[in-house]
């Protein structure tokens, strides 16, 4: 934070009022004033300043202070006004309010952690976020990937700072907090990256966020973004990942965008074209009428690629025995699953009353 911008508003106030008046930081120090002689002296009493409520006025010795930024006990500022009378308090309260503003719009002006924020979140238009890297000294075309990290069951303060301790380069890599449960990284890649070795860095964070603080994760990663302004729509492929695989693959805690597939292009569809998709297909029997041991077979059926020798050994069946259960399948639906046509639509047809499903009991 530019001191420089304290100072700017001090001179902008400094007609409203006789006082002396200044910011001093967490350490006693002096970084603005009206009284120019006074920036950089030590002011002992703010040692006594405790921070525990940021909206209480304090008067210690001669002076009246108010404390402006930072979070829960610490505090980066106070304002300080020589008196206190009344007047000095005013003064604190108005001069804090108008510092602790010029540091906000200061820092989102001015600090990449923020522009990134802005930027995944659609906060900033897209023109300006040239203007904005340009004035950040920011390197708008590099290949980066979003990780969104979503903290499932119980979440942890704390684990922004560990996503921040696995990923320390501020300038490269970019740690930021979305929500209570979800935080977000944007990582730089070198352009010939490959897909292992985003997943080595998605397994490295569920490890260390396991192990040192017990938290299971789910984690989406998007597709490559190739400029900055790329970035917000790689952020919601992060989110569709997560909330895809939650319906498809369930079993698999990290979750490509590029990986899909099928459930993609499902999870898109409104639920009243699925249920007519449904009905269209299953005529003579709803998919519902297939038993629990029906649906296994099918399944197994379609892990082997449709072969029957090789799923009736899986089953532990007799290939006859596996022959008879299709037949009775096809009398059921219609739909002769060893016919490669057949068989994509009947698997399209599970994916969709899976989707189905997940929305039911959303509601």
């Amino acid at each position: 934070m530019s001191n420089r911008i304290f100072q700017s508003v001090i001179i902008q106030m400094k007609d409203a009022t006789d006082r002396t008046f200044g910011v001093v930081n967490n350490q006693g120090f002096v970084v603005a004033c009206n009284e120019l002689s006074m920036i950089g002296s030590f002011l002992d009493d703010v040692q006594a300043i405790t921070g525990e409520s940021p909206d209480q006025i304090y008067t210690i010795g001669n002076r009246t202070y108010k404390l402006f930024g930072g979070v829960d006990s610490q505090f980066d500022y106070a304002v300080f006004v020589n008196g206190l009378d009344s007047v000095a308090r005013c003064v604190c309260i108005i001069a804090a309010v108008a510092m602790s503003e010029a540091k906000t719009n200061y820092e989102e002006k001015h600090d990449k952690a923020t522009f990134i924020k802005n930027i995944i979140s659609d906060n900033i238009l897209p023109g300006d976020v040239y203007v904005r890297a340009k004035e950040l000294h920011f390197a708008a075309d590099l290949h980066r990937v979003v990780f969104l990290v979503r903290q499932v069951g119980k979440s942890d303060v704390t684990a922004i700072e560990l996503l921040q301790s696995l990923f320390p380069d501020r300038q490269r890599d970019f740690v930021l907090s979305i929500s209570e449960s979800d935080l977000v990284l944007i990582k730089e890649m070198s352009p010939n990256y490959d897909n292992p070795e985003l997943f080595a860095i998605a397994e490295n964070i569920e490890s260390a966020m396991n192990k040192e603080l017990g938290i299971k994760t789910v984690i989406g990663i998007g597709t490559t973004a190739r400029h900055l302004r790329e970035l917000a729509d790689r952020y919601k492929e992060a989110q569709v990942a997560i909330e895809v695989g939650k319906v498809f693959d369930d079993d698999n805690s990290i979750i490509h965008y590029e990986n899909l597939g099928l459930g993609r292009i499902i999870y898109q569809l409104p639920t009243t074209l699925c249920e007519m998709f449904l009905s269209e297909v299953f005529k003579k029997n709803p998919i519902e009428s297939l038993d629990h041991e029906t649906l296994f077979t099918i399944n197994k059926f379609f892990e082997n690629n449709l072969n029957v020798s090789e799923t009736s050994r899986k089953l532990f069946v007799h290939r006859n025995t596996l022959v008879y259960r299709l037949e009775k399948i096809k009398k059921l639906t219609g739909l002769d699953l060893r016919e490669f046509d057949h068989a994509i639509i009947f698997k399209v047809a599970l994916m969709v009353k899976k989707y189905l499903n997940s929305q039911n009991k959303q509601y």
